[in-house]
């Protein structure tokens, strides 16, 4: 009787680097925002900007999430059921002559959430609904000051623009101005 020459015992697949690191995290879902994840919207801005605008997120809701169908978007990322992070842009249509595209204004990540892609992953749901309406420019401005969106908006591709931002105090007048306009108006 001859013996079967020994065959290799077939080896056990690697796992890909950070594979066990991967499994470990928790799934990130993007969907657009519900009613229900308003108060962790509002909780996540204030744990941001230190600022409680409960009544201005209800009106960025009425107007983008309930009314938010076609061009505007108000997505919020999900993770273990809990939301960590939101962003809402429109497609604004030929302004300063400039073709539709999409203006994204207003991204937040909680700060327990961030360098996990959560971001990344928002701009990227948004930009892909952009697309779909046709949309081949994604805009959005920030703070001169603010070098951590800046480089976050830097590092998903976004450059400066052809836009340059303007703006002008229109306070109240002062108190000295607005007798003389009164006067001169007798």
């Amino acid at each position: 009787m001859t013996a079967e020459p020994a065959r290799p015992r077939p080896r056990a697949a690697k796992a890909p680097p950070g594979a066990a690191h991967a499994a470990a995290q928790p799934v990130l879902r993007i969907r657009t925002v519900k009613a229900a994840d308003m108060p962790a919207v509002v909780a996540l801005d204030a744990t941001v900007t230190g600022l409680h605008k409960a009544a201005y997120w209800q009106r960025v809701y009425r107007r983008y999430g309930v009314n938010g169908q076609g061009q505007r978007h108000f997505l919020v990322a999900e993770s273990d059921g809990r939301v960590c992070g939101f962003v809402i842009g429109e497609v604004r249509d030929w302004e300063f002559g400039a073709p539709p595209c999409g203006w994204l204004f207003a991204i937040d990540v909680m700060p327990s959430a961030r360098q996990a892609g959560v971001g990344g992953r928002l701009l990227q749901e948004l930009a892909q609904r952009f697309r779909r309406e046709g949309v081949h420019t994604l805009r959005t401005m920030t703070a001169i000051g603010n070098s951590l969106i800046q480089s976050f908006f830097r590092s998903q591709g976004m450059r400066a623009g052809h836009l340059l931002p303007l703006e002008m105090d229109i306070g109240a007048e002062p108190a000295a101005d607005a007798a003389a306009a009164r006067k001169a108006r007798r």
